[in-house]
Parts: C-alpha cells; structure tokens; sequence
C-alpha cells in the first residue's frame, strides 16, 4: 500500500498570493492593465476555485486579475458559494445560462473598469492554450471593449505554471506515490484470461482505493507481439499467454496528476519483446541523466533519441519523447527537439521515449521526475529494469 501520508488538500493563502504578485509583476513589463482566463487550470491556478462542474459546457468562467489587488471572479450564479470559499473576495455574478448575453456584458463592464478606457488586456493565446467562451461572445466582447486592447499573455502563464512549488510537487510525488504502488501490485490482481475491460477496471478500482481522487485516464492494450496503438482504451479481447499488456495511467489527487505506463509480458516475454523493452528503458535513463538545471528540453529529446538511434530504433513520428505534467495530464514544456525551454529547478517532466517495432507496434517506456538542483529527482518508482511477467 502507499506509504506517503498524504498531503494537506488545497494551499494556504499564501501560495495564491505569491502567485498573483508573481503575475502581476510580468503584467507590468508587459504593460498589462489586466489578465483575463476562462480555463478551468487557469483559474483554479490563480483562485483555488476546484469543482468537476467544468464537465459541464453550459456556462463560461472568467477570472481577471487586475495589476494591482486581489483576482476578480466574473462567474454563474451557481458558483458563488464556490468562489466565495477560495481566497477570492470579490465576485460578480449574473444567472448563468443566458444564451443572448452569457455575462458578456458583465465581463466588458469589469474590464472596462478595471482596466480603463485604453489598458491592455492579456489573455492566453499562444499553443496549448485556449479561450473558454463562444466564439460568438469573443467577438461581442471584443466589440464592446475594443479589439486592439488583447493581447497574448501566454507568456505569463506559461512560465510560471512550468515551475511548481513544494506544496505542488508534494501533491504530484503523493499521486505518483499511489500509481507507483497500484503498478507494482498488478500482477496479484491481474490475471491471464481476464478481458482488457476487466484488467483496466481492476486497476481503476485498486488506484482509488489507495487514495487516488479519480483515474480520468487509463489507456493501453494488449496483442501478440506488442500493441500498435498507445492511446486506446480497453476492449473486450482476452488477454492471453505470450502477449504484451500496456496501460498508461493518469490519475489524480487534489487536482494535481501523475502521468505514465508500465509494460507486462503475459505468461513470457518473447525476446523481441525484451529487446524493445531494454532499449526504452535505457533511452529512459539518458533522459534521466540529461534532466538538469540549464539543459534544454530539446536537449532530453536528443539524448533519448540518440539511444534509441544507437540501438537500431526511431523515436517514430510521435512528435515528443515527453512533456511538463501538473494540473493537466500534459502542459508546457514539451521534450522536442524544437522546443529550446531551458529546464529550471521546480519543474515536473514526463520522460517518455517510444519506439516502433516488429509488424507495426509500438513501445513506449514513461518516468515523472522533478528538476532539483543536483538534476532529476524520480516521483514514480523506477520500472524493473527487465520486462516484469505475469505468470
């Protein structure tokens, strides 16, 4: 079972305070009057505000935060008591849905206020970001505020969601903590002759009752030889003797998730099999020797491409060999070999060379480790360094 006492839910009001002078601080060298974000992990970031109600596609959030002063809340009126628990004071509110003026009005009206007649006013624009409001609305807001006054602030977001703090990575090592623990228990659990539906739900069950809050994602599967896709989720087929089974697991405490796979041969390992695995494990651990302050993401990307070139295989055309893990399952940074981020003490990374094999399958070997000063800290437990086998 996991060993890690778990850690205290939410943040003091401290870690949002810091947040929000942290911000407003690259807002005034950007020359913001005002930040404006309607995302779910951007507002919990800033707000605490941390409800599954954004399942929901009805009603818009926003959350604008001013240059100077606390965040404001322009919200449904069906999230008052939320916000009003979170550290937030102020928050406006209109009886959300309102199909013909879904706080637009209000919204414009706060902007206005806040950021007067000619402030610039950020919002995220930039890859991996988005605006979470209609189409239609944007353009009515743009209208009524003035559409030269947005800017992109995507920037500022990014750099500071890249880099967690202690109460942050503690959240993450807790829930790596659980999935670690769950993978290592699987093979008592998971038997041959189980459906792919039944192996996967079993781990669900096992992950939340060691203290997972969700398991929002769990994908993978199983085939004679390997698998050819990494991203699915379980069918009905049996899982027989002589295959390989992978799932892949993002699960959740607290908002914060963990994010990686481990591979099983069922039965035995074929040695093609154990070939593929031995070569994604050992690109795993130049990652892990590359993870230090001042490399660069790109640079991961090439020392794991570079074991998987030296032993005959192709990073393939996944497009990363990795990315930033926190809140979401995959945020910025990504491990390519374009993306020049350089790596800062704080931040939590996915190690994740994948290559091709055999009649079109596919390997792919995951690690979370966070950057610490001396180089890459493991939050997951480290994968066996052979192919593990359920018998």
């Amino acid at each position: 079972m996991n060993r890690r006492p778990p850690p205290v839910r939410g943040f003091d009001t401290a870690e949002f305070e810091t947040r929000t002078v942290i911000a407003q601080g690259m807002m005034d060298r950007f020359a913001l009057s005002a930040m404006l974000l309607s995302t779910e992990a951007e507002v919990r970031y800033y707000s605490g505000f941390h409800t599954p109600f954004w399942q929901s596609p009805t009603r818009p959030w926003f959350l604008l935060i001013p240059c100077q002063g606390k965040p404001i809340a322009i919200i449904p009126g069906i999230g008052a008591a939320c916000m009003a628990a979170t550290w937030i004071e102020e928050v406006r509110t209109w009886p959300a849905p309102q199909p013909d003026d879904d706080g637009v009005t209000l919204l414009a009206d706060t902007l206005n206020e806040v950021a007067g007649a000619d402030g610039k006013i950020g919002i995220p624009m930039g890859h991996e970001t988005h605006v979470r409001m209609p189409v239609a609305d944007l353009d009515r807001l743009r209208a009524l505020v003035g559409v030269d006054r947005f800017v992109d602030a995507t920037s500022i977001v990014r750099a500071q969601r890249m880099v967690k703090s202690e109460a942050e990575i503690e959240k993450i090592a807790h829930v790596c903590a659980i999935a670690s623990d769950s993978f290592e228990a699987l093979p008592s659990f998971v038997q041959i002759g189980d459906t792919e539906r039944q192996a996967f739900a079993k781990m669900r069950i096992d992950l939340l009752q060691r203290g997972a809050d969700d398991v929002p994602y769990l994908v993978g599967g199983s085939g004679p030889g390997g698998i050819a896709s990494i991203i699915e989720q379980p069918t009905n087929r049996v899982l027989s003797s002589g295959e390989v089974m992978m799932l892949d697991t993002g699960a959740v405490f607290d908002g914060y998730f963990c994010d990686f796979d481990r591979n099983f041969a069922l039965g035995y390992a074929p040695d093609e099999i154990r070939r593929a695995y031995d070569v994604v494990y050992a690109a795993t651990e130049a990652g892990i020797a590359a993870a230090i302050p001042g490399a660069r993401s790109a640079d991961l990307f090439q020392a794991m491409a570079d074991v998987l070139s030296a032993k005959g295989a192709s990073d393939g055309d996944i497009g990363r060999l990795g990315h930033g893990l926190g809140m979401q399952l995959t945020e910025w940074p990504s491990l390519t070999n374009f993306d020049t981020t350089v790596l800062e003490v704080g931040m939590v990374v996915t190690l994740e060379p994948c290559m091709g094999f055999g009649d079109g399958k596919t390997m792919v070997h995951e690690e979370n480790v966070v950057i610490r000063e001396n180089g890459a800290e493991l939050l997951t437990r480290r994968a066996p360094a052979e192919l593990p086998v359920i018998h």
